[in-house]
């Protein structure tokens, strides 16, 4: 019996994958549910196994499906079918890319146990010599912020309390961002296992994962790998046979963009509104419960079981230091080729768009990307040749964020997504702040006017000052970065908000 692997990832699901899985299925096809490889594009990308060969077909429609059963696929390889893409880990948008968080995703089901080698070797280690290898290795926060891992862990390690935490922010909320969706749903395992490690190092001994409500598909397998992990002794009492207990659990949020900020993230845990902390203190000194916490995000926590496996200075030596290590880039809006790539640090903005993106999907010219989610600069034409570390980005008035990549051509209006960023801000503020709550008002009405031609230089000065206001005083970054997009629109497209003469 042939055995057929068809995603369950929720891009490929949108697209009617599981009609496709029924279909092979009834056809005499054994059917595995695996994971994206992350070429969007392509999905539902089907792969049929021959002889230890999988021979990938996509995108698979419920039509195109039946008629490869019919012209034979489940007998064999159809290598001249127009759909057939090969042997997909040979297809040259996984070739250049150095996979070390998502290496498993894709290849079997995603609640097959795996190798548990390197928390294994983690659990053998001092929790000192851990922290010491974290510090050497490089590792900074994925979900944005950039800060250094190893402070964070050691700060939990020395502080005196009687319980200590660790938090996983998985509230994926940036347009343009989907790799802790795709990390979960196809390979959940990678996140327990380096919750578990940093549990082992930090004095941690439980864990909390705090999921999006907008990801079904992620919280329903998630839940079935922590039964899994329990019965395979990966958490629970004595972990893989260690004298470390260390438990875990699934929060779902309830779809709020500012419990992405991590201290709003924390006050939704303990039951109240998503509103932001002041601070100091910093979580890792008084977080959950008022216990020292560390948070990070999902790919934060996914990218330490492979510094265990490789060693801090391998790690370290990927990527351009201080931006050390690899980073999954999401390319996504106005592409030809949309999804997911893993690549170290250091790649350039051309190669993503115009190489692993092939260009804008309408044909037309490229006119700008977004960069680091709504609240992220638009970069030009211009800027295509900046290196992708937190660096150069910063020397651009950008930030890499989560690493979503969203492209527009020339048909998009800067100014209309000037005005999105404060009603963005508007819409999504938990109100605790003045600047935040009423500076994102007054900056959509005065974009408004800008927009209607309406505006003389007085409205231009006041979205300066409310920007240099938003920035300055705002008590997080949900209004601190609106600015961002703003002013990258108005810097670098000043042609779109030129107003007609006012009257």
């Amino acid at each position: 019996m042939t055995t057929v692997y068809v995603p369950l990832d929720t891009v490929a699901v949108a697209l009617d994958a599981n009609v496709v899985a029924d279909q092979l299925s009834q056809a005499g096809a054994t059917v595995i549910r695996n994971g994206s490889h992350g070429l969007a594009w392509l999905e539902p990308l089907i792969e049929v196994e021959h002889s230890d060969e999988r021979v990938a077909y996509g995108p698979m429609t419920p039509t195109t499906v039946t008629g490869l059963i019919a012209d034979g696929v489940l007998e064999r390889p159809l290598t001249d079918h127009p759909l057939c893409q090969g042997p997909i880990v040979d297809h040259d948008f996984l070739q250049s890319q150095h996979r070390l968080v998502f290496d498993r995703i894709g290849h079997d089901s995603p609640l097959q146990i795996p190798d548990l080698a390197d928390v294994l070797k983690a659990l053998a280690m001092p929790p000192d010599t851990l922290i010491q290898m974290i510090e050497t290795s490089g590792l900074r926060g994925r979900g944005g912020a950039g800060f250094p891992a190893h402070i964070k862990w050691r700060t939990v390690r020395d502080t005196e309390a009687p319980r200590k935490y660790l938090v996983c922010n998985a509230d994926e909320g940036d347009s343009g961002t989907f790799a802790d969706r795709m990390l979960l749903e196809g390979d959940p395992f990678r996140l327990i296992e380096g919750m578990v490690i940093a549990g082992h190092a930090t004095g941690s001994n439980h864990g909390v994962v705090y999921l999006r409500s907008e990801y079904p598909v992620a919280e329903t397998l998630f839940k079935r790998a922590l039964e899994i992990a329990r019965e395979c002794n990966l958490i629970g009492q004595n972990v893989l046979g260690s004298d470390f207990d260390f438990d875990l659990e699934l929060f779902v949020g309830a779809g709020a963009y500012i419990c992405g900020e991590e201290t709003s993230l924390l006050e939704s845990l303990e039951g109240r509104r998503g509103q932001i902390r002041i601070k100091p203190p910093v979580p890792a000194i008084s977080g959950l419960l008022s216990m020292p916490t560390v948070v990070h995000n999902v790919i934060s926590f996914a990218a330490v079981p492979a510094i265990v496996r490789l060693g801090g200075e391998t790690y370290r030596d990927l990527g351009v230091a201080p931006s050390s290590g690899t980073m999954s880039f999401q390319l996504a809006g106005n592409v030809k080729r949309g999804g997911l790539i893993e690549v170290p640090f250091g790649i350039t903005l051309r190669e993503i768009v115009e190489g692993y993106g092939q260009g804008t999907l309408s044909g037309r010219p490229f006119k700008t990307v977004q960069i680091g989610g709504p609240l992220g600069a638009y970069l030009s034409q211009q800027d295509l040749d900046a290196r992708l570390t937190y660096e150069a980005m910063a020397e651009l008035g950008a930030g890499i964020g989560h690493g979503g990549l969203v492209v527009f051509d020339d048909t998009v209006d800067l100014a209309e997504q000037a005005r999105y960023a404060f009603e963005f801000c508007e819409l999504e503020s938990c109100g605790k702040c003045t600047p935040c709550r009423i500076g994102s008002v007054r900056g959509k009405e005065t974009m408004d006017q800008i927009i209607n031609g309406r505006a003389s230089a007085q409205e231009f000065n006041m979205i300066n000052d409310l920007c240099e206001v938003m920035d300055r005083t705002s008590l997080c970054q949900m209004g601190g970065m609106t600015p961002i997009p703003v002013r990258s629109a108005m810097e670098r497209f000043p042609e779109d908000f030129v107003q007609e003469t006012s009257a």
